[in-house]
């Protein structure tokens, strides 16, 4: 049956079932408080990362990985399937890649790894620094978006092909069973209305929120310059570091002696929750970070100090023709405890999807799929 659809937020999240509610034959209006979208959903990486996701959340991930792919054949929207290397420079490192790669032999994530030696790894990316090079672990599953661009070019495909209507500088201050209200007063009626609007759905259902498992998370990254000669990446890099922040990597008995060499040597980084990445757009720039502060009073002056950091640890691993910078900023996301996302039906008719924390742009498509699928049927998650 054809419903009338309210969602708030037009960033990833709000897209994603937005996409997913017309496709099901819903009328979709999304409504959006700024003139474009300008939140988390444009402040990252624009990393489609599976192979971050633990056993629990990796068909999600997928699935988004999928309608990412399909949303790039449709809309003309920049997805590059370059893939990822996680590189190890230090022995501890180069363990817990080889016990991730054999523990994922007999898991259907097997077929799409390999372990790289020093020149073969070097071969693969010119970014590689080859100083104390051990090698690397190669995932042929990642997608690079460029998620500036995707965000704000993804409404003009689902308005003109969907007939997806967006009302942009406004913002919902109320909502209800079968209502909506702006800003400007005016109210809305609608069939059902779902929340993506990140950590701002406190200002709707601030009890709500109290009671979540929430955890707002600032990060900060930075960018450079585009790069000369049209100089290629060749894929993500992930540096050692990232294997203590991603939850797929706990399977790897070895990791605890790499979390404790990095709290011994480099306290700094465990303090800012530091692990460093990079990425290249389809502008040719490289996108750098990052940086994970937690906490309900988040500051909003932006750290040199880690910008410092974050550079430092990435010139250990990664080399670059151009280090100079074209931007810098943060972004601040809310991220779930206990789940993928924190998804809620505080009232009839109304439903709230938040808390992907960093995972936004890996996992929204697949979840907003997965959130439909329960609705129809009644469920809430």
């Amino acid at each position: 049956m054809q419903e009338n659809v309210a969602i708030v937020g037009a960033g990833i999240v709000g897209l994603a079932h937005a996409w997913s509610a017309v496709e099901r034959g819903h009328a979709v209006t999304v409504f959006e408080r700024s003139g474009v979208a300008s939140g988390a959903s444009i402040r990252n990486f624009g990393m489609i990362w599976p192979i971050g996701q633990p056993d629990d959340s990796r068909s999600v991930a997928m699935l988004s990985r999928s309608r990412w792919l399909e949303i790039a054949a449709q809309a003309g929207v920049w997805v590059n399937p370059y893939g990822s290397l996680h590189l190890a420079h230090r022995p501890d490192e180069w363990a817990v890649l080889q016990e991730f790669y054999s523990y994922h032999q007999t898991t259907d994530l097997g077929p799409h790894l390999r372990l790289l030696d020093h020149n073969s790894a070097v071969q693969r990316s010119a970014g590689i620094n080859p100083s104390g090079f051990l090698g690397a672990l190669e995932s042929d599953l990642e997608l690079c978006v460029n998620p500036t661009e995707a965000v704000r070019a993804i409404p003009g495909w689902l308005s003109q092909r969907w007939n997806v209507q967006f009302e942009y500088q406004t913002n919902v201050v109320d909502c209800g069973p079968g209502r909506l209200r702006t800003g400007a007063g005016k109210t809305y009626s609608f069939d059902r209305i779902v929340i993506c609007s990140g950590h701002d759905f406190e200002t709707l259902y601030p009890s709500l929120f109290s009671k979540s498992p929430l955890q707002k998370c600032k990060l900060q990254m930075l960018r450079t310059v585009s790069q000369p000669a049209s100089w290629k990446l060749g894929c993500h890099l992930a540096s050692g570091l990232t294997l203590r922040h991603y939850k797929s990597f706990r399977c790897c008995p070895s990791l605890e002696q790499l979390i404790d060499r990095v709290a011994n040597e480099t306290p700094e980084l465990d303090e800012l929750g530091i692990h460093v990445m990079a990425s290249q757009d389809n502008l040719g720039r490289i996108v750098l970070g990052d940086s994970h502060e937690y906490g309900a009073d988040l500051e909003p002056f932006d750290s040199l100090r880690i910008d410092e950091l974050i550079i430092r640890e990435l010139q250990k691993i990664i080399q670059l023709p151009d280090w100079r910078l074209e931007s810098r900023w943060h972004g601040i996301y809310a991220k779930s405890l206990d789940a993928i996302a924190a998804v809620h039906s505080p009232e009839r008719g109304v439903f709230v999807c938040t808390g992907l924390g960093g995972a936004g742009m890996t996992l929204s498509f697949g979840l907003a799929e997965k959130n439909w699928k329960n609705w129809s049927e009644g469920k809430i998650a």
